[in-house]
């Protein structure tokens, strides 16, 4: 998925979306209006400006296309029984790649994706290049038996070390193995996005 500059996307979204864009050449202003054409618009973003601008914050986060971010959204809405905006973000965090990502194994989202369509990472034994896989509480995530040896899987002791993994997420270092041990907890792990204002978005 081709995304275009990242430090302009994330000025434009007023968050730090990319990995790229947490160093300290790149600083996102609270207060940064939205802009339209190069140029500021006249008074406070509307309504519609700033759930568009949720919205996309949310996207470029998960690195989706517009078509699968809202195919997401539908899916949310038509769970009965359950709080859309919750479902959603569940939805978005039971991705494999970003389970990866979570558990530290990554940087960013963007290497968790390339590490699981490159063919590295297996669910209960079986290869998965499919980084929107839905992971399901039971699921045991591996790294494939060839991968590791290979430069990302080294040292993989250090690279955790530290690192606060959600309460969802178990983890074996001597097995290498993820196990999914519950549903994401809405609220536990860090996040600047506001689901109910991405609902509104696709409510008009």
């Amino acid at each position: 998925m081709k995304l275009g500059p990242k430090y302009k996307i994330c000025r434009r979204v007023g968050d730090r979306v990319f990995g790229k864009c947490e160093g300290t050449k790149f600083t996102v202003s609270g207060t940064e209006r939205i802009r339209r054409g190069g140029k500021h618009p006249k008074g406070a973003p509307s309504e519609y400006a700033l759930q568009l601008t949720e919205k996309q914050k949310a996207r470029f986060t998960y690195g989706m296309t517009e078509r699968q971010f809202s195919n997401y959204v539908n899916e949310a809405k038509k769970k009965s029984g359950s709080n859309p905006g919750v479902e959603l973000y569940k939805r978005l965090e039971s991705r494999i790649d970003n389970v990866i990502y979570r558990l530290g194994m990554t940087s960013s989202r963007q290497a968790s994706r390339q590490m699981v369509s490159h063919g590295h990472i297996t669910v209960n034994g079986k290869k998965i290049r499919v980084p929107s896989y839905l992971v399901k509480i039971g699921d045991k995530i591996g790294i494939r038996e060839g991968s590791k040896n290979k430069g990302p899987f080294t040292g993989l002791a250090e690279k955790l070390a530290g690192k606060t993994v959600p309460e969802w997420i178990g983890f074996d270092l001597q097995k290498a193995e993820i196990t999914i041990k519950g549903e994401p907890v809405f609220g536990q792990a860090e996040s600047t996005i506001n689901y109910g204002v991405i609902l509104e978005f696709y409510s008009r």
